[in-house]
């Protein structure tokens, strides 16, 4: 059994306990290699399934509840982004969700996150701060918007949000991530080209990133607009709710 196999195996809990000495740096949260190809520009919604299940990583929010914000950028700085996420429920034939609740959070343009640092898992500390993560309750169409900035990346992953879905009584229903496409003209490279981000070299592409080993078909959004006047996320999840 591989890594991700054997974090998948444990559940929820046991990737939160053992996390910390698994894991190393922010952007090495999960270090298994892709099967994909990284290069799907789709809506990441294919069938009626729930979406894949993937790790928190070493740095969930530590207390979501008390981030129920629409608008996580604070103070950091970045390529404008908006991100809109559809949630759906498998058991009704995939109809839209409402009521539930959703928490995204990813890193910063350098590669940090907030909440976490200080150590040699995440050398700058942000241990007192909350940017870039949020949460929100999906509405009668299942969605949640969130305003915020392109995230970067960081060595051994490929650009990609976390997202924790629960229900309305606040059960745990999916962890899982977002894939970014990629390609010549994606809105990966336009950022990383732009003021402030770090370009492409030493960039760990969708096909070898470790959370994606098992695709990203499921898990890929679609990305539009320009570094000029920002770039906008959609993206659907199903969860057996």
């Amino acid at each position: 059994m591989n890594r991700k196999g054997f974090l998948k195996s444990l559940g929820l809990a046991g990737v939160t306990a053992i996390a910390a000495p698994l894991l190393i740096h922010c952007g090495n949260d999960d270090e298994i290699a892709d099967s994909s190809s990284g290069t799907s520009t789709g809506s990441g919604s294919t069938g009626c399934s729930v979406t894949n299940a993937e790790t928190e990583g070493p740095f969930p929010t530590k207390s979501p509840s008390t981030l129920v914000q629409s608008n996580i950028v604070s103070d950091r700085t970045g390529v404008p982004f908006t991100i809109t996420i559809t949630v759906q429920n498998v058991n009704t034939g995939c109809t839209v969700l409402q009521g539930a609740l959703v928490d995204i959070w990813h890193c910063d343009k350098d590669g940090n996150y907030s909440e976490y640092g200080g150590s040699g898992m995440q050398p700058t500390n942000y241990t007192t701060v909350h940017f870039l993560r949020g949460r929100q309750t999906t509405d009668s169409n299942g969605q949640v918007k969130f305003t915020s900035i392109f995230p970067g990346w960081y060595n051994g992953r490929a650009t990609h949000i976390h997202v924790h879905i629960y229900n309305s009584a606040g059960q745990s229903l999916l962890v899982t991530q977002i894939a970014f496409p990629e390609g010549s003209d994606s809105a990966v490279v336009q950022v990383a080209a732009s003021t402030g981000y770090k370009g492409m070299t030493g960039y760990t592409y969708n096909s070898n990133d470790n959370v994606f080993s098992d695709g990203t078909s499921n898990e890929m959004s679609s990305i539009s607009g320009n570094v000029s006047g920002g770039f906008a996320l959609t993206h659907t999840i199903k969860v057996s709710g």
